[in-house]
């Protein structure tokens, strides 16, 4: 894939992440950054996605799940995570979190109602699949 071709994948990736995280409204929307995209040569059907959530604050998102493995990096701020059936979790800059595949994320959300929060999340998923499913 070539640059130019991957940036503009990215940018409309962006755009389709920024729709679906959107849960709360638009005062609370998050802002998603692509920041790559990698298809895994030695092991097909699979990609890699990488990148950077910031939640306004009192930002949070719908229920949901993403069919993938799921790893989050907190830089900034904290945010407050929960499976179904997990603990729900408060994470600050340097903590981490997993989701599974088969994982439903019932809670993510900012945890301050007056400073943002910004994670990194890398998703090992199938080719093609979407990021984000809502769950009802």
């Amino acid at each position: 894939m070539t640059n130019e071709r991957s940036v503009g994948k990215n940018r409309m990736l962006g755009l389709v992440l920024l729709g679906l995280m959107t849960g709360a409204s638009m005062a609370h929307a998050a802002e998603v950054t692509p920041l790559m995209s990698k298809d895994l040569a030695d092991i097909p059907g699979k990609e890699v996605l990488m990148i950077t959530v910031e939640k306004a604050p009192g930002g949070a998102d719908p229920i949901h799940r993403h069919n993938a493995h799921g790893f989050i990096y907190v830089l900034e701020g904290s945010i407050v995570m929960q499976v179904e059936g997990g603990k729900e979790v408060t994470l600050t800059p340097g903590q981490t979190f997993y989701e599974s595949p088969s994982d439903i994320h019932v809670v993510g959300r900012n945890a301050s109602s007056t400073k943002p929060a910004k994670f990194l999340v890398v998703l090992l998923k199938d080719k093609g699949a979407p990021v984000l499913v809502p769950v009802k």
